[in-house]
C-alpha cells in the first residue's frame, strides 16, 4: 500500500508541475499511464541513481553547503525527461522544474500526513 500511495503522490506532483510551471510538459496526446510511467521512473532513478550522482558530487556538495543538490535534482529530471515522454525546456528549466517539483511533494506529503494516510508512523 505504501508503495502504490508514494507512487500516487509522484505521479499527482509530476502532473502538477506541468501545470504550474510552463518548462516542463508531456507530450501531447499523453494519458495518465504516461503521467504514472514517469513517476515510476522518477522512482527508480531516486533509489537507484540520484544516491551515485551525490556521492559523485560530495566534495562540490560540500563546498556549497548542499546547494549543488538541486543541481543533481535538475539532471534527475532531464535522465527521467529522456525516458519518458516528459518533455524539459533545456537544463534552466530542470532546475527551476526540480525546485518546484520538491516543493508541490512537500506540501502533497504533508497532505496526506495530515489526512491520517501515511502509516509509516
Amino acid at each position: 500500500m505504501g508503495f502504490l500511495l508514494r507512487l500516487a503522490i509522484n505521479a499527482l506532483a509530476l502532473y502538477l508541475l506541468t501545470r504550474v510551471y510552463g518548462g516542463v510538459w508531456f507530450d501531447p496526446g499523453s494519458t495518465a499511464s504516461n503521467v504514472v510511467l514517469a513517476a515510476l521512473v522518477m522512482g527508480i532513478v531516486n533509489a537507484l541513481i540520484r544516491p551515485v550522482l551525490l556521492l559523485l558530487s560530495l566534495p562540490i556538495n560540500l563546498l556549497t553547503l548542499g546547494l549543488f543538490t538541486l543541481v543533481v535534482n535538475a539532471v534527475v529530471l532531464e535522465l527521467v525527461a529522456a525516458l519518458t515522454r516528459l518533455n524539459v525546456a533545456g537544463f534552466g528549466g530542470a532546475f527551476v522544474g526540480a525546485i518546484v517539483l520538491t516543493v508541490i511533494s512537500w506540501l502533497l506529503d504533508s497532505l496526506v500526513g495530515a489526512l491520517g494516510l501515511d502509516r509509516r508512523q
